[in-house]
């Protein structure tokens, strides 16, 4: 006698056969900094260090891209540790 699977075991099955491709588990966790940390190390204010990584590939930038009727644009970036040391050498003289 065949069983009738319920409609919970209907969409576990559905989800562990179109579930994504485990990439981002395999990547271990990079350590993300401010603005501020970043400053500290180089020595600049963290409107500088905004500037020189907001447009970077790899940098998390929260907020709005411009600001409403000429109101001042809120953003918060966090850069990861392998981007600040990739324009770090990009930046240095060698």
């Amino acid at each position: 006698m065949a069983r009738f699977k319920t409609r919970f075991e209907q969409k576990a099955q559905w989800m562990q056969e179109h579930r994504p491709a485990q990439i981002e588990s395999e990547r271990p966790l990079e350590r993300y900094l401010t603005p501020a940390q970043i400053a500290g190390m180089l020595q600049l204010s963290t409107d500088t260090v905004v500037r020189m990584f907001e447009g970077e590939p790899g940098v998390l930038v929260v907020g709005a891209n411009e600001g409403s009727r000429g109101k001042r644009r809120y953003r918060t970036i966090r850069v990861p540790e392998s981007v600040f040391q990739r324009v770090l050498r990009m930046r240095t003289n060698a």
